[in-house]
């Protein structure tokens, strides 16, 4: 066999090394991040069997209508409160009496799909309601800013709130307005996250017990969300149940006016800290987590190009169905079903629809700005339509 010149061998060497470089070069300019040629887990079908306990004043109604919607797009069960209740039983523990059509003389009838409502978190009444398949999950926010907008927005129901002129006030002697013994109202003004997860919000903070109450979250939680960045956890959310983008899209829903927005001073921020010690360790532990299984699912720039995709379709939807793009303080709503709720001295805001949407597009869109109440009063009707619809008697004030 006849031997390859070695002029020739050189040049095929320098050639060869040439198309490597040229390659890591693209590469380099084009900036091509492997993990995006893997398959897309969007393909797969979607999580259907969801459990999210929803905190208070974390966002979560946001969350609740972005689950509200996929429910009734999808034609599936949501655990509804039952009869004229608004809620699960908050603030006692859940137990499956308060679910609507869940027992049919003295026994459990079915499972639902979807839970989403507010309740105090008791894992294993939760397991008689949901599939052993279900995915858990809830949303953090930090204690700090829950704490202030706790306060206005519970400012005449919970007593440890109601003589205190600010939270500033409040924080510099706590201990002058909450009394432990009060009802259950007061459990609004400390470690309320904490209490939400089933929890004794009074406890001590105790490094043994907080460890231990850490633990049982992360064994029964696939995922806890951080409002405090929640384009992020939308993200990591959509991925986590295989949903499209469509699905996890929304507008911010129960937000209040600027002027209702209370500033604290650096002092009562690290006060907060200490009042909420258990509701700081739950934040601070799961804030971790968070970031470490949002860094392990995507690669930064999958993140920024998630996180753009995201923004680019709420921007969409909000041409798409909003007159304006800022929200309304709710005497300039038009509709009366989208008027929000109002609680304490919080002005909760909404949105006003454009005219003339053609009836698909206008269902949808009215499903996006639709407050809480309202949203749980329309899914109730149609999957119970025998029964007394819900009272949402504020509408009619």
């Amino acid at each position: 066999m006849p031997s390859i010149p070695r002029g020739t061998q050189r040049s095929f060497q320098v050639l060869l090394l040439f198309l490597v470089l040229a390659v890591l070069l693209l590469v380099g300019f084009l900036r091509v991040d492997f993990r995006l040629l893997t398959p897309d887990k969007a393909q797969e079908p979607p999580v259907t069997n969801i459990m999210f306990l929803k905190t208070h004043k974390t966002a979560s109604s946001t969350i609740l209508n972005i689950l509200y919607r996929f429910s009734e797009s999808h034609n599936l069960s949501t655990a509804l409160p039952e009869g004229s209740r608004v809620h699960l039983g908050y603030p006692w523990l859940f137990v499956t009496r308060y679910v609507e059509g869940l027992k049919q003389d003295g026994r459990l009838q079915h499972h639902f799909n979807i839970m989403c409502n507010h309740l105090r978190f008791n894992f294993g009444e939760v397991q008689k309601v949901m599939p052993k398949d279900t995915f858990y999950f809830s949303i953090l926010r930090n204690p700090v800013f829950q704490l202030e907008s706790s306060f206005i927005y519970y400012k005449n129901y919970a007593p440890a709130f109601q003589r205190a002129k600010s939270l500033n006030e409040f924080l510099a002697d706590p201990w002058r307005y909450y009394n432990d013994s009060v009802d259950l109202k007061n459990v609004y003004a400390k470690n309320n996250m904490w209490f939400d997860f089933g929890f004794d919000n009074n406890a001590p903070a105790d490094v043994d017990y907080v460890r231990k109450c850490l633990a049982k979250v992360e064994q029964r939680f696939h995922l806890v969300l951080i409002a405090d960045y929640f384009d992020e956890s939308m993200v990591l959310l959509r991925r986590r149940l295989r949903w499209q983008l469509d699905d996890i899209a929304s507008f911010k829903l129960n937000v209040r006016s600027q002027s209702t927005i209370s500033h604290l001073t650096p002092e009562s921020q690290e006060r907060v800290k200490h009042w909420c010690a258990l509701d700081w360790h739950l934040y601070e532990h799961f804030n971790r987590t968070f970031w470490a299984q949002l860094h392990a699912e995507l690669s930064p720039r999958q993140l920024t190009e998630e996180l753009e995709q995201l923004r680019a379709k709420q921007r969409e939807l909000t041409t798409l169905c909003l007159q304006d793009p800022e929200s309304k303080n709710v005497t300039h709503i038009d509709d009366l079903n989208l008027r929000p709720y109002q609680s304490g001295k919080a002005k909760i805001l909404g949105y006003n629809l454009r005219h003339g949407l053609d009836n698909t597009t206008l269902r949808i869109c009215q499903r996006m700005a639709m407050p809480e109440l309202q949203h749980m009063a329309h899914l109730y009707s149609l999957q119970f339509p025998n029964k007394t619809p819900k009272d949402i008697s504020f509408l009619k004030e």
